[in-house]
């Protein structure tokens, strides 16, 4: 009998171990998002990016043989600061129903919302330079600008809705690649309702 109990405890041990080997690894946390990712992490959120379309929008563009890109010198910076936008010669174009009208560098949109610019997302601080993971998480999963967690919602084009069950490790790397591109200030104009 003596011997039976060692065996017991061995396996009640072993019964431990295994159960502890096979749990999830826990969820990233915003800490880990802060901290400096690696560069495997970096590329993966390079490669997300293109693949969500985000330079269509939050890229200027330059003119090349194949039609509009991204301009490298630019990349995800927002709609130009110093750059005017076109005169809307028949306002009811952007009536709710009939169209929504983007600018030839697709950075600034106008539809029944009013005019909206897309952002900077460059770690400059007028980008989300001093932004935390927490507030980028809020800005594309809840659609809160700025992440402001009593922010007003962003405004279409942003498609932040396609967004909310992105995975963390995902939307991290995502963030990691944002920080890592070199910082270009540049101050995108505030959005402009819809009776101006």
């Amino acid at each position: 009998m003596n011997k039976t109990k060692p065996v017991a405890l061995a396996c009640f041990l072993l019964a431990i171990l295994f159960a502890q080997c096979t749990q999830p690894a826990p969820a990233p946390n915003a800490s880990q998002a802060d901290a400096q990712p690696s560069i495997d992490t970096v590329k993966r959120g390079e490669y997300l990016v293109e693949i969500m379309g985000c330079h269509d929008c939050h890229s200027p563009k330059v003119m090349t043989p194949q039609g509009p890109a991204p301009d490298p010198k630019l990349l995800l910076s927002g709609h130009p600061a110093n750059m005017p936008l076109p005169a809307i010669t028949d306002p009811n174009m952007v009536k709710p129903g009939q169209w929504v009208l983007f600018h030839p560098m697709n950075t600034a949109s106008v539809g029944p919302w009013g005019t909206s610019f897309a952002a900077n997302l460059t770690p400059d601080v007028t980008g989300i330079g001093e932004w935390s993971y927490d507030q980028f998480k809020r800005a594309v999963v809840e659609g809160k600008y700025k992440g402001i967690e009593n922010g007003r919602t962003l405004l279409p084009p942003m498609p932040w809705p396609n967004y909310k069950n992105i995975a963390d490790e995902d939307l991290m790397a995502i963030f990691a690649y944002f920080k890592s591109l070199p910082p270009i200030s540049n101050k995108v104009p505030a959005p402009i309702p819809p009776a101006q």
